[in-house]
């Protein structure tokens, strides 16, 4: 094995969580690149697609040892399975969402999941009026069910769609039942062990992120409301 794939996998095993976050993107412009037939795709025009800049884009694809050919560019087919294999998603994923509420009913009808190697795995709910209904196919178990979903159907990620003040003991429960990767949707930050990885969602912060954006493109109404 020569220098250059010493240092390929040497990269791979310490990919900054900034690349990480990009990945997804990649893939996703690569698969509509792929979906219109295109064999080979430049980094400036891949870069485009990514809304990345293309020094950006080249450099987080070296970090997977993915260089492109000079004045041709990358292989998509190639580079869209490279890709798909470091975020996983060779394999499919059970998913269990607890909390079917508003949201909980969006993500259900999700046609998103079964696309990215994701899989509807279970949904659970403590409402009464909500258990043992069925929402997109699938029906609504209680929370004490819980454990036994996630080792029936070997979940290994779980969304938290309910009210801040049940999140942490959802999220207690999860981890118990072996449960390692978890997307929070609650506006609550969870206390978990080191060993589990919390993703969280919160439009709210968001919002106040575009409008901290939006406040400086108006500095007359930050003046008005000063």
């Amino acid at each position: 094995m020569g220098e250059r794939d010493a240092g390929a996998r040497r990269a791979r095993a310490a990919i900054p969580d900034a690349t990480i976050a990009r990945l997804p993107v990649y893939h996703r412009a690569l698969a509509a690149i792929a979906d219109r037939g295109v064999a080979t795709v430049s980094s400036d025009a891949l870069a485009a697609a990514a809304g990345v800049g293309p020094a950006q884009l080249r450099k987080d694809l070296s970090l997977l040892g993915s260089y492109g050919t000079r004045g041709v560019g990358y292989d998509v087919e190639h580079l869209l399975g490279q890709i798909g294999h470091e975020l996983g998603l060779t394999q499919e994923w059970p998913v269990v969402v607890v909390g079917v509420g508003n949201l909980g009913h969006a993500l259900a009808h999700y046609g998103g999941f079964a696309g990215r190697g994701f899989r509807l795995a279970g949904l659970v709910d403590v409402d009464p009026a909500q258990v043992g209904t069925t929402v997109a196919g699938t029906r609504v178990r209680p929370v004490a069910e819980l454990g036994r979903l996630v080792a029936e159907e070997q979940a290994a990620i779980a969304i938290i769609a309910t009210p801040a003040a049940a999140a942490q003991q959802v999220c207690e429960v999860l981890v118990g039942a072996g449960i390692r990767s978890i997307l929070n949707f609650a506006p609550v930050v969870l206390g978990v062990p080191d060993e589990v990885d919390v993703r969280q969602v919160d439009v709210a912060n968001e919002l106040s992120i575009l409008a901290f954006h939006e406040q400086r493109r108006h500095p007359l109404v930050e003046a008005v409301h000063s």
